[in-house]
């Protein structure tokens, strides 16, 4: 979906296909026809967004033969679906029954980290739409906190000037721009947006910024103003935007708060839970860990990272961090110049939701999707963007 900003530009909204396990290539061609051109169908457009997440041996399979990139292209024109984003964060086994902290690795410092990433870019190159020359993908905020230290960050600051270096002669080949956005999440090296910012402005290359995910920015307490005006001022380029939001639970002190949050526990993903305390933040590494005894402060409000439906928040007494999302929103592109030209609605948590709240059919997963992109078009038509046919 793209929309027309007041300035001019064009902003692009798509929806992260990570939600679909796939590892392969034939298995992408049919996230395709099952899920993408359904959920397409349903908001009644000739042309829907989509942000491809591609696995490891996906994008080993496009990037090493040019002829299955094209029949890729030609798939995603032929069903009405267009490419400008990638999620390049997980690397593989995203649809495992255990993912949690397996999902952080490689990381920078791992050199598959970086030829995966090149991959994507040469990939991205290729399924870029005619019109458009300009493509982003999100990655891994460096690695998981533990066991990183200095010598660790050389070799992350290396391998992203290396990557710097490979998207300008990606640009000079293609003529088509590449940038790499770090996105932070809790728990690792780059957890906020100001953890982001040294990193980056000690690279200081306009093809590698941050991603901003509005559900990790909430987890973490981040006010979405203050955030954005300090990556302003930093210069540090939005890549792209991932539109989420957070479980929110204001007393967790309450028996039956801790027991609405228990339901949203699941043994799949890592749902860093968070609180803000006059000490600082204060957090830790999943939502069982939080709910086990004394060992997450219960006096002020929770959030855990756990990417809730846009549309639909949690029942009483949970919520989720939607106000969060809109207010990034009007900040990131409801100025008078887009800070991001890349939005990308991100759940990928759909069949980690507590099982009443799965949808039990492709059918009501479609339809979950497209209110979601709904509600994102919305948010964006009234900050006066214009939908573009």
């Amino acid at each position: 979906m793209r929309f027309r900003h007041p300035d001019g530009t064009t902003v692009h909204l798509a929806y992260c296909t990570n939600v679909h396990p796939a590892e392969s290539l034939d298995g992408v061609l049919a996230q395709l026809r099952d899920h993408c051109e359904p959920v397409r169908r349903r908001l009644g457009r000739d042309r829907l967004g989509i942000g491809l997440w591609l696995a490891r041996d996906a994008a080993h399979a496009l990037v090493s033969d040019p002829s299955a990139l094209r029949g890729l292209r030609c798939e995603l024109d032929r069903r009405g679906l267009e490419v400008v984003t990638l999620n390049g964060f997980p690397y593989e086994g995203f649809g495992a029954e255990e993912v949690k902290y397996r999902v952080y690795k490689p990381d920078w410092t791992d050199p598959e980290r970086l030829d995966h990433t090149t991959a994507l870019a040469r990939v991205l190159t290729g399924l870029l739409p005619d019109d458009v020359t300009e493509g982003s993908i999100s990655t891994l905020p460096l690695a998981w906190r533990t066991g990183y230290d200095d010598g660790s960050a050389d070799k992350a600051r290396t391998a992203l000037l290396t990557l710097a270096e490979r998207l300008d002669a990606l640009r000079e080949l293609t003529g088509r721009s590449i940038r790499v956005g770090l996105e932070p999440e809790p728990g690792c090296v780059v957890e906020t947006t100001g953890d982001a910012i040294a990193p980056l402005t000690a690279i200081a290359h306009d093809r590698i910024g941050i991603c901003v995910d509005t559900c990790h920015l909430a987890t973490s307490f981040e006010d979405p103003h203050t955030a954005l005006d300090a990556l302003t001022a930093a210069r540090v380029p939005v890549v792209k935007s991932q539109l989420s939001a957070a479980l929110h639970a204001e007393h967790p002190y309450l028996p039956e708060v801790r027991k609405a949050l228990a339901a949203f526990d699941e043994p799949r993903f890592l749902h860093q839970t968070r609180t803000s305390t006059a000490a600082g933040l204060r957090g830790t590494d999943d939502l069982g860990e939080a709910l086990a005894g004394d060992a997450l402060p219960d006096g002020a409000p929770w959030r855990a990272h756990f990417h809730v439906p846009l549309h639909a928040a949690p029942a009483a007494p949970l919520t989720s961090t939607l106000p969060v999302l809109t207010s990034a929103l009007t900040r990131l592109v409801g100025g008078p110049h887009p800070l991001t030209r890349h939005l990308e609605v991100e759940t990928y948590t759909w069949q980690a939701l507590p099982p009443e709240l799965r949808p039990r059919s492709r059918t009501q997963l479609a339809d979950g999707i497209a209110a979601e992109l709904t509600l994102a078009r919305d948010l964006l038509t009234d900050l006066g963007l214009k939908e573009l046919p």
